[in-house]
């Protein structure tokens, strides 16, 4: 059964299921976007991440606008979905048979629908179609805190599995890592000593103090990795010998012949993950999302490059991100991989090249400072590290935490790949030292920016906007407003592609990053600028409403998913008060004109590049009398 079969069996079996009794039926809800809504990870993680707002009781899946869904209710207790999913902790581990950055999970969810006897008797069940028979299962062998979970050695029982075996917190209790949120006991389910679905019972909540108390409505959060599912019904040895990997290995064989097989892992996973990451707007740069997906890149390339041999080939990816884009454009939730192929093709090309160019020569450097005689005398580190040591721990040699950040700072290379190179000769860069030179080069910078604004110190600094007295004040709150217009004309002009990628405003100027893949022509910035003006002469009214966050993004409202928004927000709108068009919308904390026609005027001056994917435009005000 190949792996798309399995995803439509999943969909259609679950899809069937339910009743008023359960909730009802479960509801298909389309994969999210791996740049979640929740500010409190970087990638989406899990199926339920989009669902979250159900678990919390912040929104109800009967009443409240899903995103996903359009803005459209969810109309169900229960959902089904099959959720495109990024681990990072995982990165480092890609080469064996195992770990995957880019996965899919499949999952089925109640919210206060059914619980444990249900969510049990529905996982036996589609197994059992599909024709895998449970090999054991684990069950929460209970602590002081919480009571063994006795309801799912019953209902297991009953369904004739004999062999269920119980575990500590550590295996089957799932909570929120680190933060407070919903969590509860779990029930694992394996096939051929291989774990393939893990399933939550999420009856408890817990508080920043780590307290447990009971949920007035438990709910199911369950999660199974198609890559494992596949890798169980196909019969094979690993993940990697599923119908999900093997025409990728072959595009890739065929350019650059049968090589280490560790080494192919992590050029197919890499490349996947790349792909995704970039089809859901993310682009290569030096923090957050965007740098995932340049390390991946990167890695991807330096694997191929130290193994394959010199004379890389920044085009080498092109064939075989084409046969990905191919395998999963089919699936009907992966349709914007097809419609983004071009995009995703001149990213990955223009990456690929920039980093191809310096590759050579920062592993020629590299090698200088590991051979420097200076090094072998200076630098003299523990190996293993500290929470690794032993007695018998012993002294090595390695390149400086400067010189590791130097090679970060011209060639590209992070400290991670630093780690990699160094790993072959035992060698290794602590991360707080590294750490250390970057935060004094942050001071550095920081130090040049203030003597660049003049040194005074600033009555508004939030990060975007900066503001030394009340008259500074009053010129950075019009550009801001400005700025607001300048999104909304760039996406009316370019396409709704196109989203914030950063904003700096100063007294002198708006400073405005945006995700857009081209340079823009002078006709486009003719038309922005037009549009931008035009918001301000009709003297649109710039008022705010504040409303819980979920209405606010069915609304349509922009807001950035890097940013953590409070449960009531405010909306900011410039709208015609006569026809009752609006002409932008956004999550905002101010400060604002009340009328956009005191922004006075504006035009674009500058327009360049800041990373792969990513353009910055300058604006400033006009003068007025």
């Amino acid at each position: 059964m190949e792996s798309q079969e399995l995803r439509r069996r999943f969909l259609e079996f679950f899809s069937a299921q339910g009743g008023p009794a359960t909730g009802g039926k479960h509801t298909i809800v389309p994969s999210s976007s791996l740049v979640p809504d929740d500010a409190s990870v970087l990638l989406t993680t899990a199926g339920m991440q989009q669902f979250k707002p159900y678990y919390t009781g912040e929104a109800d899946p009967m009443s409240s606008p899903h995103q996903t869904l359009g803005g459209k209710f969810l109309g169900s207790r229960n959902a089904v979905s099959i959720q495109k999913s990024f681990r990072t902790s995982d990165i480092d581990s890609v080469g064996d048979e195992t770990h995957l950055t880019f996965f899919e999970m499949l999952g089925n969810f109640s919210f206060g629908g059914y619980f444990k006897e249900e969510a049990i008797r529905l996982a036996h069940e589609f197994l059992k179609e599909i024709g895998l028979k449970i090999q054991y299962v684990t069950v929460f062998g209970g602590d002081k805190e919480v009571p063994r979970d006795e309801e799912s050695k019953k209902f297991w029982s009953e369904l004739g599995v004999k062999d269920i075996r119980e575990e500590g917190r550590e295996d089957n209790f799932w909570g929120p890592t680190g933060a407070e949120g919903p969590c509860g006991p779990t029930t694992e389910l394996y096939i051929n000593n291989t774990e393939v679905w893990n399933i939550v019972f999420n009856e408890y909540y817990c508080s920043k103090d780590k307290k447990l108390r009971k949920l007035e409505k438990p709910g199911v959060d369950t999660g199974m990795g198609l890559e494992r599912l596949a890798m169980v019904v196909q019969g094979k040895k690993n993940i990697f010998e599923t119908d999900l990997f093997m025409s990728i290995f072959s595009s890739i064989i065929e350019i650059i012949g049968d090589k280490p097989i560790e080494k192919l892992r992590v050029i197919a996973d890499h490349l996947r993950a790349s792909i995704f990451l970039i089809g859901d707007g993310i682009r290569p740069s030096n923090k957050e999302a965007g740098y995932i997906l340049r390390r991946l890149i990167r890695r991807a390339m330096l694997n191929h490059y130290k193994y394959i041999g010199a004379g890389l080939d920044s085009k080498f990816y092109l064939s075989p991100a084409e046969e990905i884009i191919r395998i999963y454009g089919k699936v009907p939730d992966y349709n914007n991989l097809r419609e983004e192929k071009s995009v995703i093709l001149e990213v990955l090309q223009k990456e690929t090249d920039r980093f191809s160019k310096t590759l050579e020569k920062g592993l020629t450097e590299f090698q200088k400072l590991l051979s420097r005689e200076k090094n072998k005398k200076k630098y003299a580190v523990r190996w293993p590290p500290k929470n690794l040591r032993k007695k018998s721990a012993y002294t090595i040699n390695a390149i400086s935490p400067k010189e590791a950040f130097d090679l970060y700072q011209s060639y590209g290379f992070p400290l991670e790949l630093i780690n990699e190179l160094l790993a072959e000769h035992a060698l290794f860069i602590d991360r707080e030292e590294f750490d250390e030179e970057f935060r004094k080069h942050q001071e550095i910078s920081r130090a040049g920016k203030e003597r660049k604004f003049g040194g005074h110190g600033l009555l508004l600094d939030t990060g975007e906007l900066k503001a030394a007295n009340e008259e500074e004040l009053k010129v950075v709150t019009r550009l801001h407003t400005a700025t607001h217009l300048l999104q909304a004309a760039l996406r009316k002009v370019l396409g709704e592609s196109v989203h914030q990628a950063g904003s700096d405003i100063t007294p002198e100027r708006t400073r405005f990053d945006f995700t857009f893949d081209r340079k823009l022509t002078d006709e486009e910035v003719r038309q922005i600028e037009f549009l931008v003006n035009e918001a301000i002469r009709q003297n649109l009214d710039m008022g705010y409403k504040e409303m819980p966050f979920q209405e606010a993004v069915a609304l349509g409202a922009l807001y950035s998913p890097r940013e953590k928004y409070p449960d009531v927000v405010k909306v900011y709108s410039a709208r015609n008060p006569e026809t009752g068009d609006v002409f932008s919308r956004e999550l905002c904390g101010g400060p604002h004109v009340q009328h956009t026609r005191e922004v006075g005027g504006f035009r674009i001056g500058k327009q360049e590049a800041v990373s792969a994917g990513v353009r910055r435009i300058r604006g400033h005000l006009l003068k007025t009398s």
